[in-house]
C-alpha cells in the first residue's frame, strides 16, 4: 500500500551563505520566520534548536521553506544534477505573477519574462536566488 501523503510540509534549502539568501529571502517573499537561532542562546536552546544548523526556517501559507547554510564556498545549483530541479510558488492570479516581476524590478533581481503556458492554463515568472536555485513564480494565465 503506498504512503497517504496529503501535502508537502516543508523543504529546506542548502545556501553558502546564510546573511545573503536570508536577505534575498525576506526581500523577496518577506516569509514569517518559523524557527531560528536566538541571540546569545544557553546549551540547551542551541540543542533543542540544533535542527536549523546556523540557518533559519519560513512559515507561509503553503508550508515551511528552510535555508541551511551549510554548502561549500564555491559550490552552486545546477538543475540538471541529482535533486532539486526548480522551486515553484503558487500565486492566485495573472495580476500576481507580473506582480511579482515588478518586485523584482524593484529589488534588481534578474528574471525571465512572465510566459503563457497556453493550455497548462499557467503563467510562470522564472528567476534565481543568490545560489542560483532556479525559482519560479506560477499563476493561472487568464
Amino acid at each position: 500500500m503506498p504512503i497517504a501523503a496529503i501535502d508537502y510540509n516543508h523543504v529546506r534549502l542548502t545556501v553558502r551563505d546564510i546573511d545573503v539568501s536570508r536577505k534575498f529571502y525576506d526581500d523577496v517573499f518577506g516569509f514569517e520566520v518559523a524557527f531560528e537561532l536566538p541571540p546569545n542562546p544557553d546549551a540547551e536552546t542551541r540543542e533543542a534548536l540544533g535542527f536549523l544548523f546556523g540557518g533559519v526556517i519560513y512559515k507561509f501559507a503553503g508550508g515551511l521553506l528552510g535555508l541551511r547554510p551549510v554548502a561549500p564556498a564555491g559550490d552552486t545549483f545546477a538543475e540538471d544534477s541529482v535533486g532539486l530541479d526548480h522551486l515553484s510558488f503558487t500565486v492566485a492570479s495573472l495580476q500576481d505573477v507580473h506582480a511579482a516581476a515588478a518586485v523584482l524590478d524593484e529589488l534588481g533581481i534578474d528574471h525571465e519574462p512572465v510566459k503563457d503556458l497556453g493550455d497548462a492554463g499557467m503563467a510562470i515568472l522564472e528567476f534565481r536566488d543568490p545560489d542560483n536555485i532556479a525559482l519560479e513564480i506560477a499563476g493561472p494565465n487568464s
